[in-house]
């Protein structure tokens, strides 16, 4: 072989070489290399929506049940005067906050109870006045075992029903009334009347054994 030979083959492989190196730097330029499906997607975040929002369950401050009682010229002077401690400053009251009337503070039920067996002596439903933010009371409800719940929105009123004889712990049934808010004041939805069975507390019956006739000796 002669020398012009060689170096026009080493010239052939060198230039096939370089070739190669820039077809090679060519394809590592592009990132996604020989599959090529375009530019990579950035998935973006969207910001959180702002809550909405709703009247809370309770106010910002629990009221004082026993002091609104005391001012509220709806409440009877009896139920004034049964409204005593049970116990240091325990008073048989109960309270709830929900959403009965639609305003934008929760209204507030308040239900007063005998200290001895807890029977329910009277019940108030508050409202917020959107004049002066002042609660003012917009259902009562004044008897011997009445008590007042919210239910879904709506004022749920048991109020139990005695017959002559019965005593305080054994009503003869009871009177479940709901109520829903209509304009400015609570109006009656449904009522249902529950019975109960004449032979619970009534205790076990005396029975006196039947003798035997005398016999013939």
């Amino acid at each position: 072989m002669t020398l012009s030979a060689t170096t026009a083959t080493g010239g052939v492989a060198l230039a096939a070489l370089l070739a190669f190196g820039v077809f090679a730097i060519g394809c590592s330029t592009n990132t996604t290399g020989t599959r090529d499906e375009g530019a990579a997607v950035v998935a973006t975040v969207e910001p959180a929506a702002p809550p909405t929002s709703e009247p809370s369950a309770t106010p910002a401050e629990d009221i004082d049940p026993v002091a609104l009682l005391k001012r509220d010229p709806k409440v009877s002077t009896q139920v004034k005067a049964d409204l005593k401690p049970c116990s240091a400053n325990a008073y048989p009251v109960d309270t709830s906050y929900g959403n009965l009337t639609g305003g934008t503070a929760p209204d507030v039920v308040v239900n007063v109870m005998t200290c001895d067996d807890a029977v329910g002596l009277g019940t108030y439903v508050y409202r917020e006045s959107d004049q002066d933010h002042r609660y003012e009371n917009v259902f009562v409800a004044e008897e011997p075992a009445v008590y007042a719940t919210i239910d879904r929105g709506e004022l749920v009123v048991t109020r139990q029903v005695y017959a002559k004889g019965d005593p305080v712990a054994y009503p003869s049934g009871e009177d479940v009334v709901t109520y829903s808010w209509a304009d400015t004041r609570f109006t009656e939805r449904y009522r249902v009347r529950n019975n109960y069975s004449g032979a619970v507390g009534s205790g076990p019956v005396d029975t006196v054994p039947a003798q035997s006739p005398p016999t013939d000796n």
